[in-house]
């Protein structure tokens, strides 16, 4: 599970980089393209700007904090991955996308010192955003099912599963070979040596 996942954060990557090659080329920086729209109402349109901070262009400036911060939760989202490998499939593939996600727009902003982002929901005030927002989104999400409905039960069918590979106490005592007590053991042979005796006298 893995590898999977690893091939998983690769793909989701590569898949978010492409995307946003193409928009760099094909798309004027502020040029609207819209998409799903219901006559003067549009619903959902590509665009192109490049974001130096975070959501709403918070934190600005703070380069610092925009790559290292990132970059920390990738390593110990790969970290955690590997610890959890033979854990729920649910749990390994949300972790990967929180990773791909993270990677995604790590890379932007170490190789050209801001984010790209094209995707516009028009309906509500939402920041733009890009194909790497999404699978973090989403691996929220999942995770987040994932502890409060499955975590839970999986760890008590471990116990039980452990429980019932254990052997009780009884079962191991059952099959241990009884010893003699030993006082019956020393009576039983002053019986042997005096009836020997006797049979000596005869």
């Amino acid at each position: 599970m893995y590898i999977f996942s690893l091939v998983l954060i690769v793909v989701l990557t590569l898949a978010d980089q492409l995307i946003k090659l193409a928009v760099v080329r094909n798309i004027e920086v502020g040029e609207i393209i819209r998409v799903i729209h219901f006559g003067d109402t549009d619903i959902f349109n590509l665009t192109h700007i490049t974001n130096k901070g975070a959501a709403w262009s918070m934190m600005e400036g703070k380069s610092w904090f925009l790559i290292g911060f990132p970059l920390v939760v990738v390593a110990a989202g790969l970290v955690y991955m590997f610890r959890k490998r033979k854990d729920s499939r649910l749990q390994n593939i949300s972790l990967a996308l929180l990773v791909a996600g993270g990677l995604g727009n790590l890379i932007d902003r170490i190789r050209l010192g801001e984010v790209v982002d094209y995707i516009r929901f028009e309906p509500i005030n939402f920041p733009v955003f890009n194909f790497a927002d999404i699978s973090v989104v989403i691996g929220v999400i999942m995770l987040a099912v994932y502890f409060i409905f499955f975590d839970k039960s999986e760890k008590d069918k471990k116990k039980a599963a452990e429980a019932a590979e254990e052997p009780s106490a009884a079962e191991t005592a059952a099959d241990e070979p009884a010893e003699p007590e030993t006082g019956e053991s020393e009576v039983s042979e002053a019986v042997e040596e005096a009836e020997a005796g006797e049979a000596s006298d005869e």
